[in-house]
Formats: structure tokens, C-alpha cells, sequence
């Protein structure tokens, strides 16, 4: 049996990837390599999968139906029967930029994949699938819980997500395909996105350029160590969810650090990890970005004993001393 990670090469989708082949696990990885951000990042976490026995790639985008279905049909999807669905067209502002970019990833993406989950029911035990944090938008209760009202979105990758999470409760209530979606906060650490701040920071810091503080710095942050993300989607993988009172398999849970931490001290541990001194530029709020995110964690506690254990004070100083590894700093 085999589990089908998409968005193998992001981020996220590679550490679980790795994380699934190291305990045993067959992985399907399918990634469509897009530009959004350095293909040679994408193309280097593949090479630390290529060399796996029970790893297999297909560049195809989830996007495509035609080419997806050609793609997993026949042997290529044979022996499925779990799926991490992580690919996405992510980042909150660069969806000012080039929606229907969000549209076609995020929304028909989806359902291609929902689609697909639905064709395997019988031999299908579990679809978890990303949504984020982003989804909670400008709500002041603090920390955001799943239970929280979540439709006034501040930004339309807010919005795709929000539209994952229903479409796929209406499968699971249609067709009985078991799902999770977890709303992941602020995941980093080494192999990270280079368009998230954690990135940006280091990069800004080693390049002797100031690091651009929206909302004048007074923001905070429910930074996620991507072992604990990992180690949360792993443990999630392998229960699914019971049927609700109506009958539904479908959850959904917060995966952050329940710790909200000021951009301040981040910077602080950034200076005391790199042996320099920071640099500030201080911007007003960007359109679509939140003043503060805090993830009540205690549902994910209490059903599959998610204890994020790592903290920024060692994730941040680990994050950089695999930055100057990769960029020979």
C-alpha cells in the first residue's frame, strides 16, 4: 500500500514525505514544480527523496484533470490507499497579484483530488489535506479555535482554504471519504519557503539589507517547528476521523505552537543565531495580513496527542544553521 503526498516538493510535503518513507511507508509524490518561488529549492529537496527505494515522482499538476488522471492511472495509482494532499498555490499576498492562480490550485485542485479519493472508496482509509490559519481572518478572539466563526476572510487564499474545508465535508458526507484538513500556523525551519518571513529575515540579515517590519512590528506569530507539523500530520494520517452525529468523517484541527510570539524577539534570536546585527525598515499592514494569530491546540491534543515540542529559541538558530549550509554562508 502506498500514500499519495501532493506538493512532494514543497515545503511541507517534503519533511512529511521523508517522514513517511523513514518509518516504512511507500510514497507517490506529485508536484507540478511551478515558478511561484526558486524551482532549484523544489528540485533539491526531490534529490534528497530520488535516492529512497519506495519513492517514486510525477511531475504533473493537480490542476490538470486529464493529465492527473493519465498521470495515477493504472499501476502508477495502484495501491493507494491514504493521501496528504499538501500542493497549493500558497502565500497571502501574491494573491493580490494573480488570483486565479489561487482559483485553479486551490478550488479545482482540490476537487480534482477529492474526485479522485472518491474513486478509490473501498481501499481508501484517509484524505488529510491543508487548510491554514489563515482562514481564522481578522478574528480578535484569542486563541483562534476551530469552533470559531471563520467566513469573513481578509484575503482570497483565506477564502480558497475556507472552500476546501467545505467541499470536503460535502464529499464525506456524499460519498464516505474520510477526511482531516489541518489549518497549519506559520510552519518553518530548515528546507523552508523563501517567501516566508523566517526566510526573509535570514536573507535579509546576511545580506546586510534592512528586514522590513509590517505593521511597524507590532505583530505576533504561532510559529510552527515543521517536526511538530510533521509529526501532528503523521499522527492525524493514521486516524481518521469517526463519523459525527450525522454520519460525516470529516475533522479539522489547528497545528501551531499555541505560543504567539512578537516579531521582536524573533528578530533578537535571528541577531543572537547569526552573530549580526539587524538591520529594521517598519512598514504599515499589508492588504490581506493579520495583526496576530494564536492556535488553541487542545482538540489536536486531546485526539491524536499532538505536544508541539519545539520552541523558536532552538527551531530558529537550527533554521539558520541549515540556511548557511544550503546558501554556503
Amino acid at each position: 500500500m502506498a500514500v499519495l503526498v501532493t506538493g512532494a516538493a514543497g515545503f511541507i510535503g517534503f519533511h512529511v514525505a521523508r517522514a513517511l518513507l523513514a518509518r516504512g511507508d511507500t510514497v507517490v509524490g506529485i508536484d507540478n514544480l511551478n515558478p511561484y518561488y526558486d524551482v532549484a529549492l523544489k528540485r533539491a529537496r526531490l534529490g534528497q527523496l530520488s535516492s529512497e527505494r519506495n519513492f517514486r515522482f510525477v511531475h504533473v499538476d493537480i490542476a490538470d484533470r486529464a493529465a492527473f488522471a493519465a498521470a495515477l492511472a493504472g499501476d502508477a495509482g495502484a495501491g493507494i490507499d491514504r493521501i496528504v494532499h499538501l500542493a497549493a498555490q500558497a502565500g497571502v499576498r501574491y494573491s493580490l497579484e494573480n488570483p486565479f492562480a489561487y482559483v485553479e490550485a486551490n478550488l479545482v485542485g482540490h476537487l480534482v483530488i477529492l474526485e479522485f479519493a472518491r474513486q478509490l472508496v473501498g481501499g481508501l482509509t484517509h484524505l488529510v489535506y491543508a487548510s491554514s490559519s489563515s482562514v481564522y481572518g481578522g478574528n480578535t478572539k484569542q486563541p483562534f479555535a476551530v469552533e470559531d466563526r471563520v467566513d469573513a476572510p481578509v484575503s482570497l487564499y483565506a477564502a480558497t482554504k475556507k472552500a476546501d474545508e467545505l467541499m470536503s465535508h460535502a464529499y464525506s458526507h456524499l460519498y464516505g471519504v474520510a477526511q482531516t484538513g489541518l489549518r497549519f500556523f506559520t510552519v518553518y525551519g530548515p528546507w523552508g519557503r523563501p517567501d516566508m518571513a523566517m526566510y526573509l529575515f535570514a536573507q535579509a540579515i546576511f545580506a546586510d539589507r534592512p528586514i522590513t517590519l509590517y505593521n511597524h512590528g507590532d505583530m505576533k506569530r504561532d510559529f510552527t517547528f515543521i517536526d511538530d507539523a510533521v509529526a501532528g500530520t503523521l499522527a492525524v494520517l493514521d486516524r481518521p476521523p469517526a463519523p459525527d452525529p450525522r454520519g460525516v468523517r470529516h475533522a479539522v484541527y489547528n497545528l501551531g505552537n499555541n505560543r504567539p510570539e512578537p516579531l521582536a524577539r524573533v528578530i533578537q534570536l535571528f541577531e543572537r543565531a547569526t552573530n549580526r546585527k539587524a538591520a529594521i525598515a517598519r512598514a504599515p499592514m499589508q492588504p490581506g495580513d493579520v495583526k496576530e494569530t494564536y492556535a488553541d491546540i487542545e482538540p489536536a491534543r486531546r485526539a491524536f496527542g499532538y505536544a508541539p515540542r519545539r520552541t523558536i529559541d532552538d527551531g530558529i538558530p537550527e533554521f539558520v544553521a541549515w540556511y548557511r549550509r544550503y546558501h554556503g554562508v
